[in-house]
């Protein structure tokens, strides 16, 4: 139902089935910068406010070539100078490479800068590999930190609310940007803060999600096997709360439109190989659909690549859209987020405006 969260819940535009948002990855392809794929994210805000998509997301990664996302906090603002109503949003920030303070403080500092906009998804994973990981956080115990998520959780959650109790060894420190300010003599700043997600891709964040009350997004684009699974357990497990009165799960989605399937098939093999490669341990560049083409593809590489171009929802816009609209009626999902990790700035650009197109979806400053 429609209330004061609508923040959350968003709106369907055009005949699209549910909300349709948009997660970046910041993709750095062969013979590009980091600088071009972060003004190439800027664009795609740009493109996806005008359009009526509803959020758009980066997710933090570290030590990947051809993944230019490792500051999360420090794009969104950017992405805040250049955008008015879009909400922006980490798709995710691993709270266990952070202290929940930082965390705090760089998402309080978002929330005054572009208020009512901002959200704060949050994974438990490195968002690496575990020596890259072990880097970030000056320990190797890195199962500790995942198992210690719900803790880091209630303590980003009271430094974001100001709601440590009297005696708690926090008690005396606030999180500024935050209500703290609110409430000091003279104060005026609005004790708004950002909204609060959990990530996943297995049934732990969606348990854990469900308990306390949040919205949940599941990483479909890559744990599609997990999704089903995940998402019911989310709803077994919600409990209403101040934020919600029912659950409200999002997936992610991995997607391209082009003019023509050939095209489409084209571009998101760059993406697969670029994933081969991370998964065989040689991360790299984004390549360009040339070489891709000419990849010696290996009988073992080509069972893997094909199952994972299985779970891409690419064609046509009209086959994008009956996929986007099969995959919302399987999954129950109240909202898509988007993603589309391939080489090109231009097709990754156009694909989003023609699945605008192919939902009716309104062009211009009212869409947002």
């Amino acid at each position: 139902m429609a209330t004061e969260h609508d923040t959350i819940r968003g709106t369907a535009r055009g005949t699209a089935p549910v909300p349709l948002s948009v997660l970046d990855l910041a993709t750095v392809g062969s013979g590009s910068t980091a600088g071009d794929a972060l003004r190439t994210g800027t664009e795609l805000a740009r493109t996806a406010e005008r359009r009526g998509y509803h959020r758009f997301w980066v997710a933090e990664h570290h030590s990947m070539p051809g993944i230019a996302s490792s500051s999360p906090a420090v794009i969104l603002a950017h992405l805040a100078a250049h955008t008015e109503r879009i909400r922006l949003g980490s798709g995710g920030v691993m709270l266990p490479n952070h202290a929940p303070l930082v965390i705090a403080e760089q998402f309080g500092t978002l929330e005054a800068l572009a208020p009512g906009r901002i959200d704060l998804g949050l994974g438990r994973a490195p968002g690496t590999d575990g020596a890259t990981a072990a880097a970030l956080r000056r320990t190797d115990r890195l199962n500790e930190g995942a198992d210690d998520f719900p803790q880091q959780l209630l303590e980003l959650t009271r430094f974001l609310d100001d709601t440590f109790p009297d005696g708690h060894p926090y008690s005396r420190i606030h999180a500024v940007p935050g209500p703290v300010q609110a409430t000091s003599p003279g104060g005026v700043q609005s004790a708004g803060r950002p909204e609060v997600w959990l990530l996943g891709s297995s049934g732990f964040s969606a348990q854990l999600a469900g308990s306390l009350g949040l919205p949940f997004s599941f990483a479909h684009h890559f744990s599609a096997a997990n999704t089903l699974p995940a998402l019911e357990l989310y709803r077994e497990s919600f409990r209403p709360s101040a934020v919600l009165d029912e659950p409200y799960a999002a997936i992610g989605v991995a997607v391209l439109a082009a003019e023509d399937e050939k095209e489409a098939r084209r571009q998101i093999m760059t993406g697969a190989l670029s994933m081969l490669r991370l998964r065989t341990g040689r991360p790299g560049l984004v390549p360009t659909p040339e070489e891709a083409e000419a990849y010696p593809w290996s009988p073992r590489e080509r069972g893997f690549v094909d199952s994972w171009v299985g779970n891409i929802v690419h064609g046509t816009p009209d086959a994008v859209r009956e996929g986007l609209d099969a995959l919302a009626k399987r999954t129950g999902a109240d909202e898509m987020i988007l993603t589309s990790n391939v080489h090109g700035a231009d097709a990754r650009l156009r694909s989003y405006e023609l699945i605008a197109d192919a939902y009716g979806m309104p062009d211009g400053p009212a869409a947002a």
